[in-house]
C-alpha cells in the first residue's frame, strides 16, 4: 500500500480509531498565527504536556512578542520534540554598560524603541530537533541537521550536520560534501506531495542515488 502523508491543512496529523486525534503532535503552521513566525508545511512539534491550541507559539518561543522585529524561519517537514525552546532575540539584554538590567523594558515609551538585538532565528528543512534543546537568538540551522537531546545550539550550523551538548559542536556529518550538494539540489522537500509519499521508502530507507530516480523532470 502506498504511503500516504496526512493533509497538510490538518492541526493533527497522528490519529486512529481508538485514540482519535493525538494532540500531543501538531503541524505547526496549522495552529500558529503570529506575525513573528513563518513556517513550512509538514513541520510538527510534540509536546507531552500539549499547550491549548492557540498556545503553540508561547510554549516553543516564550520570548517572541507580536511587537518582537525579529522571526523564526522554519522549513519544512522538520521534527521539534517535546522540551524544545526558542530563546529569540527579544530575550536579550544589553550588557555593555556596569548592568545588565533592561531598565527600557519597564517604561511603556522607551519600551518601543528599545531593540538590543534583531537577529532572526533561522532553521533550514528536514530539521530535527532532540528532546529538550535550546536554540539561541540567531542560531542558523542547516537543512538536514540532528540537534541531539539537551542541546544548545548558538551560531551556524551547516547542513547535514549532527550536533550535540552545550554549546553545541558538531559530532558528525552525515554526508560527504558532494553527497550533501547532492541532497541540497534534490530539495525533496519541495517536490510535490505525491511525489514525496512514493519516495517515503527510499527517504527513510534507501540512498541518495535510489532518492534522485524519484526526483521530477
Amino acid at each position: 500500500m502506498p504511503y500516504q502523508l496526512p493533509d497538510a491543512r490538518c492541526v493533527f496529523p497522528i490519529n486512529s480509531s481508538k485514540m482519535g486525534d493525538y494532540e500531543g503532535c501538531v503541524y505547526l503552521n496549522n495552529v500558529i498565527d503570529h506575525p513573528c513566525w513563518q513556517i513550512g508545511d509538514y513541520s510538527y512539534a510534540s509536546d507531552f504536556d500539549p499547550p491549548a491550541k492557540d498556545g503553540w507559539s508561547q510554549r516553543l518561543a516564550p520570548y517572541l512578542f507580536p511587537i518582537s522585529t525579529e522571526k523564526i524561519i522554519l522549513g519544512k517537514f522538520c521534527q521539534i520534540a517535546h522540551g524544545v525552546r526558542f530563546i529569540t532575540a527579544s530575550a536579550n539584554h544589553r550588557f555593555s554598560g556596569p548592568s545588565s538590567y533592561p531598565f527600557p523594558s519597564f517604561d511603556a515609551q522607551l519600551r518601543k524603541t528599545y531593540r538590543v538585538d534583531e537577529r532572526d532565528t533561522v532553521i533550514g528543512h528536514d530539521v530535527w530537533l532532540g528532546y529538550g534543546a535550546m536554540i539561541c537568538p540567531g542560531a542558523e540551522i542547516g537543512n538536514g541537521v540532528i540537534v541531539g537531546a539537551g542541546s544548545v545550539v548558538r551560531g551556524k550550523i551547516p547542513d547535514y550536520s549532527i550536533v550535540t551538548g552545550n554549546p553545541a559542536q558538531i559530532v558528525k556529518r552525515r554526508f560527504s560534501d558532494t553527497d550533501i550538494a547532492r541532497m541540497n539540489a534534490l530539495a525533496w522537500w519541495d517536490w510535490p506531495i505525491e511525489v514525496i509519499n512514493a519516495a517515503a521508502h527510499d527517504l527513510e530507507h534507501g540512498n541518495i542515488d535510489a532518492l534522485e530516480k524519484h526526483a521530477p523532470h
